[in-house]
This record gives structure tokens, C-alpha cells and sequence, in this order.
């Protein structure tokens, strides 16, 4: 069953293995979210959920937020999110999705938005090499230079790289794996960093990837023209066999 959630990012720390290896995480406090709406196939083409997440205080709601969460049961929401979840028929409005929703060794994908860094040149925002520090230089050194055509066709093409608003974008890192689960404080580590600064609100559902285990299958057929599959009878690995 397909699984998501709304959290909070914490920050990043670290978790000991059994074999005693350091594994860098990123602590999410995940839920409780509510459903707070139910899309079905049958009137809406399609089946998903929306969840809504943080208590949030009325007065700092508009008057359509308000109607929409009074259908939830008046619900006070501050984060909206709509999934498209393959069980969202099983679930109803003001059923609540908390932490323990997901489990240790589960992959996930996470959502945020990435930290924003104002305004950038082309040596920070796309990592431009800077022009000649010797004589002759001038204060040019990390300016882009001219970027323009000729007559035809007299304008830059979108997507030109160059200098603008660098970061605050949406970024979704896949297939993490989920290392700890708290359902008592609520809390979900993932292995490695996930986009947004400390704060931040992120999205986690099931990894679209799907991950297969190593190793050949038992009724595998085996190609002996392949590198992998002669059998070098010199080598001392294969005559101790």
C-alpha cells in the first residue's frame, strides 16, 4: 500500500549501526496529519487524499480555507498537500496519518523546497569559470560576457544559463532509506540530506524507484560468452574450487 506524509524537517544528526558505522541522517517530525479531503474515481476521475498538517489558529485563515476545512470536521490546517495514493479508497476524511505509517527499511522519496540564495552571478549559480586574473583582466573577472546573437535570430533563447534568483525551488531526492521510526515523538530519520533549510516542510511518500535485489535468480540463464561467466583455469581462486 502506497504510503505519504507531511513533516517538518529537524535538522541532521547522526544514528550508530549495529556494526557500529555512523550513518548521517535527517530527522523529520512527521505528522499527525489529517485527511481533510477524499478524491474518487467516481466523481473526480482519480484517486488521491489531501492531508493537511500543523494546528494552525482560525483568525490566520481565509474565509474559502475555512469553508473547505469545515467539511473536514473543522479541522485548523496551516499545510494542504494532495496524493495520489493506490490505497486512498481505504481512507476517509479525519482519519489521521501519524509516524508510525512508515517502518525502518522502507525507501522513501522527499519533497521540499531548497534553501534560497537571493540573487547570483553565473560563477555561483552555474559554476561559470572565472575569466584570466592577469593583466589586461579589467573587472570583468566573473562577468558572464556577451551571451548575444547575430541579426538572426536577434534574442537569447530561454534557458540561457546566467545570473538570477538562485535556489528556493522545489527539489525531490529519491530513494531514501528510512533508518529510525519514533511513533512516541513522532519522528522519522532518513538516511543522507533532504532539500529545505532547518523548519522547512517536506513531503515523503513511497519511492517511484524500485529497488532489485543483487544476484542472479536460481533458474538464470548463463551467457558463456560473457567476461563474467569464463572460468580462467591459471587463476589460483579457481582451482582452489
Amino acid at each position: 500500500m502506497e504510503k505519504a506524509i507531511i513533516g517538518k524537517k529537524v535538522g541532521m544528526s547522526q544514528i550508530f549501526d549495529e556494526a557500529g558505522r555512523v550513518i548521517p541522517v535527517t530527522v523529520i517530525e512527521a505528522g499527525p496529519c489529517t485527511v481533510v479531503q477524499k478524491k474518487t474515481a467516481e466523481k473526480d476521475g482519480y484517486e488521491a487524499v489531501q492531508l493537511g498538517f500543523e494546528d494552525v489558529a482560525e483568525k490566520k485563515l481565509t474565509k474559502p480555507q475555512i469553508g473547505h476545512l469545515k467539511k473536514a470536521g473543522g479541522a485548523r490546517k496551516k499545510h494542504l498537500k494532495e496524493f495520489k495514493l493506490s490505497g486512498a479508497a481505504g481512507m476517509n476524511v479525519g482519519d489521521e496519518v501519524k509516524a508510525d505509517a512508515f517502518a525502518e527499511g522502507d525507501r522513501v522519496d522527499v519533497t521540499g523546497v531548497s534553501k534560497g540564495k537571493g540573487y547570483a552571478g553565473v560563477v555561483k549559480r552555474h559554476g561559470f569559470a572565472i575569466k584570466r586574473m592577469t593583466h589586461g583582466g579589467g573587472p570583468v573577472h566573473r562577468h558572464q560576457g556577451s551571451v548575444g546573437s547575430a541579426t538572426d535570430p536577434s534574442r537569447i533563447f530561454k534557458g540561457t544559463k546566467g545570473a538570477g534568483h538562485m535556489g528556493s525551488e522545489q527539489v525531490t531526492v529519491l530513494n531514501l532509506d528510512v533508518v529510525k521510526v519514533d511513533p512516541e515523538l513522532g519522528i522519522i530519520a532518513v538516511r543522507g540530506a533532504v532539500p529545505g533549510p532547518k523548519g522547512g516542510i517536506v513531503y515523503l511518500r513511497n519511492s517511484v524507484i524500485n529497488v532489485k535485489e543483487k544476484g542472479a535468480a536460481a533458474n538464470a540463464s548463463v551467457n558463456p560468452q560473457k567476461a563474467s561467466a569464463r572460468v580462467n583455469p591459471q587463476k589460483a581462486s579457481a582451482r582452489n574450487k
